[in-house]
């Protein structure tokens, strides 16, 4: 059995056994857990009427929270000439072409996003084995692949996230910090899961959003209401 802090204990004990609570009354249950000395962020799991091993039922994407993610999200830039000089004026953290693949390679991956030009993807292609697994290779179906590169840069700075449906059926984002009014969580997380209904796949049959949880970093998950 998987050890669990007296915090978390006591923090759970709060919670009305097999209960949906509707978004408003769950971001209100979440804050009165006994949190620790740290603003945590505030996470979404969505369980999705998918199978990931079909392409077709693939559910991955980028999208912009309106009222924004709450912490300093680092971008690279895989690009050459004047577009390097684009990603640092818009606030990318490293900009670069083999210069910048050659120190991830060398096991440097101190950033949240990255971000491509389409010319530069043929070189990036081999950092596939990196940063795949971290979730953080350049994709056109994420919006990182792009020559759009201030105005990208400057999005996902403000808030924009990037998601993608697990082995399990599950699609995971951060939607804010425990510190947000609780009108701006409810905001986030209710666009959030109207723009993952609306990218339902074709292929997806059935019950598509079956269940939804939020919880902080170190708190039980609470159970949202599909109806919310």
């Amino acid at each position: 059995m998987k050890f669990r802090s007296k915090r978390y204990n006591e923090s759970r004990k709060k919670l009305l056994k097999l209960k949906e609570y509707e978004l408003k009354e769950a971001i209100s249950v979440l804050k009165t857990f006994n949190n620790p000395k740290f603003d945590e962020t505030i996470d979404i799991v969505m369980k999705l009427g998918v199978d990931p091993k079909h392409s077709d039922q693939l559910v991955r994407g980028a999208f912009s929270l309106p009222k924004g993610i709450g912490k300093e999200v680092r971008v690279v830039v895989f690009a050459s000439g004047e577009k390097v000089e684009l990603a640092q004026k818009a606030g990318a953290v490293e900009a670069g072409g083999d210069d910048l693949i050659k120190k991830i390679e060398g096991g440097w991956l101190n950033f949240d996003v990255a971000i491509s030009t389409p010319d530069m993807m043929r070189k990036v292609g081999k950092l596939g084995k990196i940063l795949g697994p971290q979730g953080k290779m350049p994709s056109p179906k994420s919006g990182t692949v792009t020559d759009d590169i201030h105005n990208v840069v400057k999005e996902f700075k403000e808030g924009k996230i990037e998601y993608r449906v697990d082995s399990g059926g599950n699609v995971h984002a951060p939607v804010g910090k425990l510190s947000f009014p609780n009108e701006d969580l409810v905001e986030n997380v209710r666009s959030f899961i109207k723009h993952i209904i609306n990218n339902r796949p074709p292929a997806a049959k059935g019950n598509f959003v079956q269940k939804i949880f939020i919880s902080s970093s170190m708190s039980p998950s609470v159970r949202v209401a599909l109806a919310t």
